[in-house]
């Protein structure tokens, strides 16, 4: 099963844990990534949603790479993709709120993403733990 990561620097001790699979985290983030390459899934159509209608800024959401190192070159990846928490966690307060909200085409797409709001709320959390800590956090994935 596809897995996306949330690791913190420094490793907080107390941080809140994903409470079920990753792998629809790991979907949304991929295609939200995507949609600049034209993605039609449903997924994608929410991330523009997000961007357009909603003016969220994703881009500390679909900051992530593959854990998988195998040339220096994704080494260096890895290690680009750490970012401060505070950016990722006013990205998922703002996307948690639009999730929330009364716009039928959001409650349209997450229909068809059953975890999908759970997984963002768990990621929520997590990044405003680290926030509070002032760390920087990294999102990777494993295929």
């Amino acid at each position: 099963m596809s897995t996306l990561y949330f690791e913190t620097d420094p490793r907080l001790p107390d941080l809140p844990a994903f409470t079920g699979p990753t792998d629809i985290l790991l979907y949304f983030v991929s295609l939200a990534f995507s949609t600049r390459y034209g993605a039609q899934h449903d997924l994608a159509r929410l991330a523009l949603l997000l961007r357009g209608e909603h003016k969220i800024d994703l881009e500390p959401l679909t900051t992530f790479a593959d854990r998988d190192v195998e040339v220096e070159a994704d080494a260096r990846e890895l290690e680009r993709v750490w970012q401060p928490a505070a950016p990722l966690a006013a990205t998922l307060r703002l996307v948690n709120d639009a999730l929330a909200g009364a716009d039928p085409r959001v409650a349209g797409l997450l229909a068809g993403a059953p975890g999908l709001r759970e997984r963002l709320l768990d990621l929520q959390r997590m990044a405003e733990r680290a926030e509070e800590h002032d760390a920087r956090v990294r999102l990777s994935f494993e295929l």
